[in-house]
């Protein structure tokens, strides 16, 4: 053992040896920091070049550019609401016989492009080849345009033969080989082309329009849910119930396929699970102690089921189910079946319904504006510019602190972009919506060129405003504007009716700082047990099913309300990008593959990825409770729920608002206006 001074030296040396060592750390950690900084200005520099050669709607050569900043994608955020769409018999007569005579070759050609595409490939088989037989030829000479910078789209194309050139101002960008698709974005809405697409060479390509989409994957859904609700009203135990559980139990039951051979029971297993054939035959078999052999008891066939047994407690398989050739059936758990029953109207509470309608009838208040014209408001100043005409603010000429707004819709903007019926059926929802967190809508005027809508004056601003000022809220501020939301909500699914477009611009504070939901043009009334077909929201903001022309109901809603979650707590959206394709595929992908940041909490990112379940009847209130069931997460845990329903919750932010009577007075508007009525011929 060596003496005090040898450990002492020896204690020195090594201590002199760590030292080396963090100096080398530091040096490497520079050496990091400054490669760090040079990949960030490299990412910059492609950023810039990326802006100029993304190629929207073509996912085999788009790249997009990342380099925009949240606030000015935000500033740009429009809502999307494709015309509105019904599966006439005209219509659907046409799609059906206008199938084209391809060769095997263009066939395996056009589905290869379907499944390299980001967006396409998500489709069903089937539906990917009703669409590949609905496509037809088209040839372009060489030099000659296919698409043209600033022209609307309204097919998209898949080439077979030759290239393609993809320019911009004249600049080419890249070239379109054999076997890409481009163009899809105008399958889902009218979209304007940022590029143009040119003949390099003499070329052949398939086109689907916009139209025979839509119908195709209408029909498709419509067919799907037809022959699955058929099935499940088939049989005896579940007759009883009502049609829209039947319609959720569609939506929750999984399609299984099974190949020759495979057992779907084996006997002696514990079961949980029922099985409804829905093509195809299965033999039931039963193996008899002390045989080898299985004696086969019987067959079963398409609308036939078996495994009732395990949905009403713990079962063990007493036969086998063995498939005879290729089987397809839907299944559904235990479970989940329990789930269904125990809510059976889906998000139609009594107690909801009762409690909603007693709030709204004692904030019920005479007209004040049952015999005002137009003439009797005068224009404070404009608050904003819209896509169809502006916002007025006004005040009553016999009350100058009675504020309100004005929306000045042009009558010729709403034609020529095919939203009257949107514009029309909004109005209608909002004159019956009187909640105290939706803005409220008194009175609608026209004259030969333009709609007035006079609404309630939300003059604290809107969230988007607030995000761009702070960058992200609180949780404790986040908590109350979505409380709001939900309440606004739960307002709507009670009657029925969807948002479909939920988003910070579209949520206002009033003077106390309490938030509401803004009229949109995407809501809409849907009946019990059915669905709506219409693309409509904002990209960033929609739901899976609506992008893939699945059909949607209520529960799309509870997407968005988890992604505004997810942008007030964070400053930015899940799914962003400066191109709307990528948007939508990464919405697809879903928000499993999102990486949360810091700034969100382990119970807020709970809340949002049970609200952003890719299957709509799993959402978060979706289920037996409906909106309680967010209302009871651990999120909200000591919420005030009552105290915000009855307005003594203090608000996170009091706005500051300026005095608009300080405003100079812009004008007044002109005599003669009327009321408008709800009908077309009105308008």
């Amino acid at each position: 053992m060596g003496t005090l001074r040898d450990l002492q030296f020896a204690l020195q040396l090594k201590i002199e040896e760590l030292r080396q060592r963090d100096t080398l750390i530091d040096e490497l950690e520079l050496e990091l920091d400054t490669k760090d900084e040079l990949i960030r200005r490299l990412q910059e520099e492609l950023d810039r070049y990326r802006a100029t050669v993304s190629l929207p709607g073509s996912s085999s050569a788009s790249a997009a550019c990342s380099s925009q900043s949240e606030n000015s994608q935000r500033t740009s955020r429009k809502t999307v609401i494709s015309e509105p769409f019904t599966l006439d018999p005209v219509t659907l007569a046409m799609v059906s016989h206008r199938s084209c005579d391809k060769s095997q070759e263009s066939q395996r050609l056009i589905q290869a492009a379907f499944l390299k595409n980001d967006l396409l490939k998500n489709l069903d088989e089937g539906e990917i080849r009703a669409i590949t037989a609905c496509m037809y030829p088209t040839t372009i000479n060489q030099g000659c345009y296919v698409a043209q910078e600033g022209a609307n789209g309204a097919q998209a194309y898949v080439l077979e033969e030759g290239r393609l050139d993809v320019t911009k101002d004249g600049l080419k960008l890249l070239t379109i080989e054999p076997e890409d698709m481009f163009g899809e974005l105008a399958l889902l809405y009218n979209c304007t082309n940022i590029y143009s697409v040119s003949a390099q060479t003499d070329s052949k390509l398939w086109v689907i329009d916009r139209k025979s989409y839509q119908t195709i994957l209408m029909q498709s859904g419509l067919n799907r849910l037809s022959h699955s609700m058929e099935l499940l009203s088939s049989v005896p135990f579940l007759q009883s119930l009502p049609e829209d559980v039947i319609m959720k139990m569609s939506d929750l039951m999984e399609e299984t396929h099974y190949t020759e051979g495979d057992y779907v029971i084996r006997q002696g297993a514990a079961g949980d699970t029922f099985y409804i054939i829905s093509k195809g035959q299965v033999k039931v078999t039963e193996k008899k102690p002390g045989h080898d052999e299985q004696i086969v008891l019987s067959k079963l066939a398409e609308r036939q089921w078996f495994g009732e047994k395990a949905l009403w407690g713990e079962d063990v398989r007493t036969t086998n189910v063995i498939a005879a050739g290729d089987v397809t059936c839907l299944v559904i758990d235990r479970e989940t079946f329990k789930d269904i029953l125990g809510g059976l109207v889906f998000n139609r509470s009594n107690e909801v319904q009762q409690s909603l309608e007693s709030k709204i009838e004692s904030e019920k208040e005479p007209d004040p504006f049952s015999s005002s014209t137009l003439s009797d408001f005068q224009i404070i100043c404009t608050l904003a510019v819209g896509e169809f005409g502006h916002v007025d603010l006004v005040h009553l000429k016999s009350n100058v602190k009675c504020l309100y707004a004005i929306r000045v819709l042009k009558k010729k903007l709403i034609l020529n972009n095919g939203q009257r019926e949107h514009i029309l059926r909004e109005g209608r929802i909002l004159m019956e919506a009187h909640c105290p967190f939706i803005a409220r809508l008194h009175k609608t005027f026209r004259d030969a060129e333009c709609l007035y809508v006079l609404t309630e004056a939300c003059l604290g601003g809107d969230l988007s405003s607030l995000l761009k000022d702070e960058g992200c809220l609180d949780e404790c501020s986040t908590r109350f504007y979505t409380a709001c939301v939900v309440e606004a909500l739960t307002f709507f699914h009670c009657r029925g009716v969807i948002y479909r477009d939920i988003k910070p611009e579209n949520v206002c504070l009033d003077e106390r700082g309490y938030a509401k939901l803004i009229g949109s043009r995407c809501l809409k009334k849907i009946k019990v047990g059915k669905k709506t077909w219409t693309f409509c929201g904002t990209p960033g903001y929609m739901a899976p099913e609506i992008i893939l022309n699945k059909g949607h109901t209520l529960s799309a809603d509870f997407w968005s309300l988890g992604v505004l979650v997810f942008e007030l707590l964070s400053g930015g959206l899940p799914f962003s990008d400066s191109d709307p394709m990528k948007i939508l595929t990464a919405t697809i992908r879903g928000i499993d593959q999102i990486d949360f940041p810091k700034t969100v909490s382990k119970s807020a990112s709970s809340l949002i990825k049970k609200l952003c379940r890719s299957n709509p009847s799993e959402r978060l209130g979706s289920q037996r409770n409906g909106a309680k069931d967010i209302q009871k997460h651990k999120w909200f845990e000591g919420f005030n729920w009552d105290g915000l329903c009855k307005g003594t919750l203090n608000p996170p932010v009091i706005p500051k608002v300026k005095d608009p009577l300080d405003s100079s007075t812009c004008g007044h508007y002109t005599e003669g206006s009327v009321e408008l009525c709800t009908n077309w011929d009105d308008f």
